[in-house]
């Protein structure tokens, strides 16, 4: 019997054990959610673990770093591209428009030129008329236009969109100059200038002599370096000696001749190259006296330390030596070449000078 009943049991058990198992079977029918996580149940009890599958990753065709570089790339020819074509673009206006034209003259602006005339001035910007503005060549015009004697320097510049400014800075003269028979004026660089017609300045300098319009620039300008200096050192502290000066001779550079002009007559004066001053001051302390022991004062030598010589330039007899400066009453008993009785006696003939009246005449008659 007691087998029997365990038998029994053990059905029944097998029994309630499939309903139940058909029951859950049902279930995870109708809750797919159920079914996964008893899914996930299995799978965390299973003693074996599956390799998890790779998932594939696609690559380019170049890295990172180059395609990087070949956008910048890129972006900078585009940039450079867009600005070559506005610079084209500007350039083909510019070049073509009718608005950067100088039609007339009235386009043209001068100023600073007082002695430089206005003509002057487009005789060398006459090719540039209907021209355009950025074809004007300004400077091969600003070295044409500092060919003119008067202008130092000279700045030719563009007003768009279709003006020229020309500012002119002229030379300064500081003498009158001699050349060919003819009075002209020269700058402190030796430059010779034409008297301007109609000038409304007027100058009083010194006529300098013994120069020749044929002669290298550099040349008159050395010449003039010595004529500056010896105005510079007349005029020192307020004496304005410069002003008894009618003319410098500067044919020899080592011997500069001024002609005085006095009451009484002009005298010629050599100074020599340096101390100036200090000898044109012996020349106007015994000039008086020398004309009251001569007979004619014609010219006086002042090169020499020392010494005096009276009238070296005379031609009717030898020149009179004086010892010193101050020692003028025994220049008649020192010792000279030649009879000193008979030059003092002769008659000296007229010296060649100019005075400031005459150069004054002669410049209006030139003008």
């Amino acid at each position: 019997m007691a087998r029997k009943s365990s038998s029994a049991t053990t059905e029944d058990e097998l029994e309630a054990r499939v309903s139940d198992a058909a029951v859950r079977l049902r279930g995870f029918d109708e809750s797919p959610l159920d079914a996964r996580m008893l899914d996930l149940d299995d799978e965390a009890e299973s003693p074996f673990l599956r390799g998890q599958k790779r998932v594939p990753v696609r690559r380019g065709a170049l890295p990172r770093k180059a395609a990087s570089r070949i956008k910048i790339a890129l972006i900078l020819i585009l940039v450079l591209g867009s600005v070559a074509l506005i610079w084209i673009t500007l350039h083909q206006y510019a070049a073509r428009s009718w608005r950067f034209r100088i039609d007339s003259s009235d386009n043209i602006q001068v100023s600073g030129n007082s002695n430089v005339s206005r003509s002057q001035v487009m005789e060398v910007m006459a090719s540039d008329l209907n021209r355009n503005v950025f074809f004007v060549p300004l400077e091969l015009r600003k070295n044409q236009l500092e060919q003119i004697p008067w202008v130092q320097t000279a700045a030719v510049q563009r007003l768009l969109p279709d003006r020229l400014n020309i500012v002119v800075k002229e030379r300064t003269p500081v003498a009158f100059v001699e050349v060919n028979s003819h009075i002209e004026l020269i700058d402190a660089h030796g430059v010779i200038m034409d008297l301007p017609a109609g000038q409304q300045a007027k100058y009083s300098f010194p006529v300098v002599v013994g120069m020749m319009d044929s002669e290298p620039v550099s040349t008159r300008a050395a010449r003039m370096k010595i004529y500056v200096q010896l105005m510079k050192e007349l005029d020192a502290g307020g004496a304005h000696y410069s002003r008894d000066l009618s003319d410098v001779d500067l044919s020899d550079p080592d011997d500069v001749k001024a002609t005085v002009t006095d009451p009484n007559g002009a005298v010629l004066v050599h100074l020599g190259s340096s101390n100036f001053l200090e000898r044109f001051k012996i020349y106007v302390a015994h000039v008086q006296e020398w004309r009251a022991q001569f007979q004619k004062l014609e010219s006086v030598d002042l090169r020499f330390d020392h010494q005096v010589i009276v009238n070296p330039d005379s031609a009717g007899g030898n020149p009179k030596s004086a010892a010193a400066p101050g020692s003028v009453e025994n220049a008649k008993s020192a010792p000279a070449p030649g009879s000193l009785e008979s030059t003092t006696n002769a008659p000296a003939p007229p010296a060649t000078v100019q005075s400031k009246s005459a150069v004054k005449h002669k410049t209006k008659k030139h003008s």
